[in-house]
């Protein structure tokens, strides 16, 4: 019992001589150094969050746990050039990004036309000939939207094609060069956006901030493909209200081309008055 005894005295000795040398050894190292080092980390840690903040922003708890969504199988509706609607589910297409909905372009001609439009009708065609749509589910963005990869019935890829046909472009910041060889095809055949002049989306969404979002419950596209086909007006060129001859073509500037706000002096939400 007392070699026992002996045994534990000794190893709670060599314990407490192992903490204190310990508590030693931090105490000789000088505060600043200390408290620059954590000072540095924490810099890493916000220059790391700046850099990859809008990575960051695009992912949520709901990313990390919990099941993922099913399978998303409907009519779609279409909201813009990269972002469709089923059963009130917001669906934003993987890997490409589409002129916004109130974005203009330059055409082969340097006349500006609502290329964000376009986009959408281009879509709502391809969509038309195939239907239902299903997607699958890749990440919720910082909108909630559904982000998936979206095929048609007949097996083609939806961002594939609208990226092919110069709808798109290929965002490799998500996608990763994915549609690169379609974006590469529709630029030397010169179609869709290729024709002319426009400005990334991506970019032009950092200039116009929240005016760049899509409307909740308007799909633009559709309504301006209607309105397109039965009106067979062009925003070139630039009209007057003297050169106008009805208040619905006064009304389709106003709603399609860039310059039409300056049909509607009073912003009343009436372009020249007069003819109406």
């Amino acid at each position: 019992m007392d070699r026992s005894r002996h045994d534990k005295q000794s190893d709670w000795r060599q314990r407490t001589g192992a903490k204190r040398s310990q508590a030693r050894c931090w105490a000789s190292v000088p505060l600043r150094l200390i408290l620059g080092t954590v000072a540095a980390a924490g810099g890493l840690a916000a220059q790391t969050a700046m850099t990859h903040g809008d990575n960051l922003l695009e992912f949520n708890l709901s990313n990390l746990i919990g099941p993922q969504p099913a399978l998303i199988v409907g009519v779609a509706s279409v909201i813009d050039g990269d972002t469709i609607e089923i059963h009130g589910q917001r669906i934003r297409f993987n890997g490409i990004d589409a002129p916004e909905s109130r974005q203009y372009c330059d055409d082969a001609k340097s006349f500006e036309y609502p290329c964000g439009r376009r986009s959408a009708e281009a879509l709502d065609g391809f969509l038309a000939t195939s239907r239902p749509v299903q997607c699958t589910f890749v990440a919720w963005d910082r909108y909630h939207r559904f982000v998936g990869n979206c095929r048609r019935p007949d097996g083609t890829s939806v961002a594939a094609w609208m990226v092919e046909h110069g709808q798109a472009l290929d965002w490799p910041r998500y996608s990763h060069g994915a549609y690169a060889a379609q974006q590469s095809k529709a630029e030397a055949a010169k179609i869709g956006l290729w024709v002319g002049a426009f400005q990334e989306p991506w970019e032009w969404r950092a200039e116009h901030g929240d005016d760049a979002r899509p409307v909740a419950g308007q799909p633009l596209g559709i309504i301006s493909r209607r309105l397109v086909a039965q009106s067979g007006y062009s925003c070139e060129p630039r009209r007057t209200c003297k050169q106008i001859n009805s208040c619905d073509e006064a009304q389709w500037y106003l709603q399609n081309c860039s310059w039409g706000g300056k049909l509607d002096r009073d912003g009343d939400g009436v372009a020249c008055e007069t003819l109406c």
